[in-house]
């Protein structure tokens, strides 16, 4: 583990204040859970959680089926990663951080489907050659969980009524499979 030189006190309600610095690199934003774990030598961790981070099977068997019936690169992701990808190789996907573009789709909580002439939507933060054709935020319980994202590698993205159906209804599945 690498010490980053920050002291913090605890306040008396038991609160620890993490800085802004770190928040911004690790991603953390107001509301979202940490777990805490403590080690052998006396050290406190904390870890971002992510409910969809207990269903990655699960997920990758839906992009398996997705993939298979529309053709298309099928993800599906938590707020910050690709956890379930099938279309394109694995490691190239699995595991990378989304881009801030399809954060903010999320967080405004509306299906996209990308329009001829528009400029390309990227999948990825660090890697522009995937693009969104169609993007179905995960909404459990008021709260955005992830997204399904049909995309395409290089060509321009298509996506069409069925992919829109099909995005919407696997969303909507999750989000209530997430609940229970």
């Amino acid at each position: 583990m690498k010490a980053t030189g920050i002291v913090r006190r605890i306040d008396d309600l038991g609160r620890v204040v993490i800085p802004k610095e770190i928040r911004r690199t690790m991603r953390i934003r107001e509301g979202d859970p940490l777990e805490i774990y403590t080690d052998k030598d006396g050290g406190v961790i904390f870890k971002k959680y992510s409910l969809m981070g207990g269903i990655t099977e699960f997920a990758g068997q839906l992009c398996d089926t997705l993939n298979r019936t529309t053709g298309h690169l099928t993800i599906i992701t938590d707020r910050d990663n690709c956890i379930a990808a099938t279309g394109a190789p694995r490691r190239e996907l699995l595991e990378r951080a989304i881009s801030p573009e399809l954060e903010r789709l999320m967080e405004g909580r509306q299906i996209y489907q990308h329009k001829a002439g528009e400029t390309a939507i990227p999948l990825l933060a660090e890697d522009r050659r995937f693009s969104l054709s169609t993007a179905a935020p995960i909404l459990s319980e008021g709260d955005v969980l992830g997204c399904v994202v049909f995309a395409s590698q290089g060509e321009e993205p298509e996506g069409g009524e069925v992919d829109y159906k099909l995005a919407q209804s696997i969303a909507g599945f999750l989000g209530r499979h997430m609940e229970g």
